[in-house]
């Protein structure tokens, strides 16, 4: 099935435009991930980071440890990479954030914490905010990425996709996450809604065009809380239903196609989510991914469940 964005940031595709496949499937679980992932991994090889959300301590919505357990261990010569952050908590320093992995079960494989030993600048091609953007050092140390998110609200990005895991998950900590949320000096967050979401975009194309094809992308659609994992034990209870599992080679029509199946959900289910998406203005991030040439907001939703 071709779908066009039916959200309300959606614009009309241009005629011949590309489409690009979003796999879909219902089984939230280990088995389901990594079948999903298999449609998806034709070009990831060499050292392979693992990019996903540690989670603050004791956090509730975090994916599950054997999942990621599942897919970590599935792909060869592979760990999990993570930065430090910005805001004070459980994971703002090596040291803390050290701590919290073991208090939420990611003890099973190698936690690169990628700002350890400093950052790198990543060039950001054709940014109107920024040239280049500040990532964590170990990148560098790594031919492919998988990109593993959560997909759920955020308190500041309206929603968290892949574009806002990697876009803020790979800036450092104390310099390209206080650059994509314009903070002053003194780290007070100073960013206004669509410009936060432009400088999302430009940190989340640096670490496109830094590994090229070799960067995939699933997004998992279960406990969509409004907050996103940042917030640990004080995340609002979620109200949607879990959804499923998404991935695709194209980061915009994967996010795209999340938010559209979210808009499809009960009014009852949706309203909180909805709320928080809209009064953030996080959909132009999409808007924005387009004009930035993250990819497609086209897509074809392919189900592999049979």
């Amino acid at each position: 099935m071709i779908t066009n964005a039916t959200t309300p940031a959606a614009a009309e595709p241009q005629p011949g435009a590309q489409v690009a496949k979003v796999y879909f499937t219902k089984d939230i679980s280990p088995a389901g991930l990594l079948k999903i992932y298999n449609k998806v991994s034709q070009d990831i090889r060499g050292r392979v980071a693992i990019k996903w959300h540690s989670g603050e301590p004791h956090g509730p919505n975090i994916l599950p440890v054997p999942m990621v357990k599942a897919l970590q261990t599935a792909i060869p010569n592979s760990n999990l990479v993570e930065t430090n952050t910005l805001y004070e908590g459980g994971r703002d320093t090596t040291e803390k954030h050290r701590e919290t992995l073991k208090i939420n079960g990611w003890t099973f494989c190698k936690v690169d914490i990628m700002d350890e030993e400093g950052a790198t600048m990543l060039p950001v091609k054709g940014g109107k905010h920024f040239k280049e953007m500040s990532m964590g050092k170990n990148i560098l140390n790594y031919d492919s990425m998988v990109v593993l998110t959560h997909f759920k609200g955020h308190t500041m990005g309206g929603f968290g996709g892949s574009i806002k895991n990697i876009a803020i998950g790979n800036a450092d900590g104390k310099i390209g996450k206080a650059m994509v949320h314009g903070s002053t000096p003194d780290n007070t967050w100073a960013c206004d809604k669509s410009p936060f979401m432009e400088n999302m975009v430009e940190s989340a194309k640096a670490t496109i065009d830094h590994f090229g094809k070799q960067i995939t992308f699933i997004n998992v659609m279960r406990n969509m809380s409004v907050d996103c994992d940042c917030a640990g034990v004080e995340a609002a209870p979620p109200k949607a239903r879990d959804i499923g599992i998404l991935a695709s080679t194209d980061i915009l029509a994967l996010d795209q196609a999340c938010i559209d199946l979210l808009y499809k959900l009960p009014e009852a289910e949706l309203h909180d989510l909805k709320e928080r998406i809209e009064t953030r203005e996080g959909l132009h991030q999409l808007e924005y991914g387009e004009e930035m040439g993250l990819g497609t907001r086209r897509y074809e939703l392919i189900s592999i469940d049979n």
